[in-house]
Parts: structure tokens; sequence; C-alpha cells
């Protein structure tokens, strides 16, 4: 997939990952899969990880090619949460012993805002990113996939938010963006408990769409999802995202206020000519590409 420009977008997107694996699995697809690669570790997120994470999504989002990512991992489990006690630990200076008080919180505050950063990177790309999830997704995990735009898992996934039983909050975006997707109560309890919940019961509480029954139909259902996503009008597509993110934070109206604008803008596009005249004539339609 690699093109012959080295400098290229998709050149780049392709090689230097140490902690990911960034492939586009079928060429005839408009689909990125974005892998946590880091299986003899559980996939913890670590340092370099947080350093990736945000590189990947700025690549695919700017990548013409890329229409709808994959988040998924290799090995047994999809993440064991952060990883605290390796080399380059963001914590572990401010955390010294001796260190100054002021300097120490500040210290944490902006190493924090920088992981809370990395996962936002998720969020923030304009391309729809699908969360795939098996086995174990603990803590930093949870937050991870909670910064998708959609999640499915295996019948053997689990989710935990483990914070509260090593005596912090949670603070990498779980809190924040749980409640409009489970409701209030539900992230209160996981949050408050620490409890290991099941696929099916994340499926009853909204965590995820769908559960499937292995990691193979899992992967291959997916990928099917985004497939049929990334052939839709990719500006209707990154302009549902944007509107849904933007209407998530402010109030009704003024939702409904910034979709007329974006629809003002964006409905001149060639794609609802062709979606029209394609509907007419019974055929798919042939998208612009970006």
């Amino acid at each position: 997939m690699a093109t012959s420009d080295r400098g290229s977008p998709e050149a780049e997107l392709l090689r230097g990952f140490k902690t990911l694996a960034v492939t586009r699995p079928d060429p005839a697809a408009a689909v990125y899969e974005v892998r946590l690669n880091r299986p003899a570790q559980r996939n913890a997120l670590s340092p370099e990880a947080f350093a990736e994470i945000p590189r990947a999504m700025s690549l695919l989002d700017r990548l013409p090619a890329a229409r709808a990512v994959v988040l998924s991992a290799s090995g047994p489990h999809f993440c064991a949460g952060i990883e605290l006690g390796g080399p380059g630990n963001p914590l572990a200076a401010p955390l010294a012993r001796g260190a100054d008080p002021a300097a120490a919180a500040e210290g944490i505050r902006r190493a924090i805002l920088d992981m809370q950063a990395a996962l936002t990177a998720v969020e923030l790309c304009r391309k729809p990113v699908i969360a795939a999830v098996h086995g174990a997704c603990v803590g930093g995990g949870v937050d991870l996939v909670a910064a998708c735009d959609i999640r499915y898992c295996s019948k053997d996934a689990t989710f935990v938010l483990k914070e509260v039983d090593m005596a912090i909050v949670a603070d990498l975006g779980a809190l924040q963006r749980l409640p409009g997707i489970v409701g209030y109560g539900n992230v209160a309890e996981l949050a408050l408990t620490g409890r290991r919940i099941t696929a099916l019961e994340a499926r009853e509480m909204g965590l995820v769409s769908k559960v499937f029954d292995s990691k193979q139909e899992l992967d291959a259902g997916v990928a099917k999802i985004a497939k049929e996503i990334s052939e839709k009008s990719a500006w209707a597509v990154m302009g549902t995202k944007a509107v849904l993110l933007r209407s998530r934070d402010i109030t009704v109206e003024q939702g409904l206020e910034h979709v007329a604008t974006w629809n003002a803008g964006m409905m001149k596009s060639n794609d609802l000519m062709e979606a029209i005249k394609a509907f007419v004539e019974k055929r798919k339609p042939v998208f612009s590409k970006l």
C-alpha cells in the first residue's frame, strides 16, 4: 500500500511505529487499521504509545485514502491500561522523593494533560474511528475506546475502570465521555466500585453496539461495517461526526444552528447531486475523492 513517493503521507503512515501497527488490510477498501501492538505487555499504554497514537490519528486525518479507521489490538487482550512502571514514565519525576510540592503538582498536571490530549486525538480525527475490543480492556483502555465513535467487542471482552482501586481518579476521559454513552448512573457504579463487566453487560448499557461470538467474527464484522461507512460520501460522514461531537457539548438549539450552518456550505457538494442521481437511476453512487 505504500506509494513510490517515500515522502507521501501514506508512506510515512505505514512505517516508523513501535507500539502500533498501522495498515490497510484490504487494498480495495478505504479503511485503515490502527492496532495496539505490544501483546507481551498486554498492550499497556507506554509513554511511546501516548506519542504514537496522536501521530497516527493526525496522519489518518489528512490521508485522502483513509475514510474510516478501525482501532484494534494484537494478542489475547485489548489493553491493560497505562504502563506506569516502565522507563520514561511521565509521572516518575514529579513523584520523586524530595521534589518541590508545587513543582511536583505542576509536573503531574502537565503529564496528565499530555496523555489526555493523546487520547483526544482519536476523537479529533475527522474520519470515524471504530473500536474492536477483545479480551481485557482496563483503565486507560476504557478511556481510549470512549474516545472512539463506535465500539464493538467479542464475547470474551471485559471492561473495568480500575483507578479507584489504585487510589486515584480516572483522569484520561472516561468520566467525561462515558456519561453521554452509557448514562451517569452506570459510569458512577463502574468508577466507584472498580467492578469488571462482561461483554453482554457492556452491550446492555450501550458501551458497545454489538457483541460478536469470537475475535475472528469481530474482526470480520467490524471490517465489513468500516468498509460500508467508507463507501458513503466522505463529506457527509465527516460532517456527521463533527456535528455529533459539537452537539454533545451544547444545547439542542445551538446544535440545530450549528448543523444548519454546516449544511449551508456542505450541501453544495457534488456528492449530494450524485446521491440523488444514483437513487433515481437505481444504482450505487460514486462519490468524489477527498
